[in-house]
């Protein structure tokens, strides 16, 4: 559309361009809306192959959404069912487990002398004991403020157990090498 078209006169002035601009844009517009009039209405029915083509690829489209909605639902209950099973199976090896370390500690026990299981005996009942009397003391003399404080220090120690041995080691092998050094 690089040159205009023969019954117009070239524009003389910007005005003029612009004038048959919108006059040819209305005339565009106007075609546009004739055609889809025309397409609108004589679609349907005019060409029966399309409709049928439609109507099948919608009735394809909905067998394949049956289709995947019920392999959906298998899947879900292999799922379930393997799930099962795997839980099955944990417990039994965890049953398994706990079984042979009961049988391990039984038989550790009955392989330590007399002597020996009744001084670790006595000897466990006497921390027991001291650590109940040291909480005991602790409760009666300790101001609640220090003991939310001290509270507060064994939570972080606890959750910080890997770092605090790793510190406690680091000291013990200062102290070992300073130790052989003087």
């Amino acid at each position: 559309m690089t040159q205009p078209p023969h019954d117009e006169p070239i524009a003389a002035t910007p005005e003029d361009l612009r004038r048959q601009v919108e006059e040819t844009r209305g005339e565009l517009a106007g075609t546009r809306e004739e055609l889809a009039a025309e397409t609108g209405t004589g679609a349907t029915g005019a060409h029966p192959e399309a409709d049928e083509f439609g109507g099948a690829a919608a009735t394809q489209a909905d067998e394949v959404q049956e289709e995947a909605a019920t392999k959906a639902a298998e899947v879900r209950a292999q799922a379930a069912t393997k799930a099962a099973q795997l839980k099955e199976q944990a417990a039994l090896k965890a049953g398994t487990v706990r079984t042979k370390v009961a049988e391990t500690t039984t038989r550790l026990q009955e392989s330590l002398p007399e002597p020996v299981r009744e001084k670790a005996a006595q000897g466990t009942e006497q921390a027991r004991a001291k650590a109940a009397q040291a909480a005991q003391l602790w409760e009666d003399k300790a101001p609640e403020q220090v003991r939310e404080r001290a509270a507060q220090g064994a939570e972080v120690a606890r959750a910080n157990r890997g770092l605090l041995l790793g510190a406690a080691g680091a000291v013990v092998a200062f102290w070992l090498v300073r130790r052989r050094k003087g």
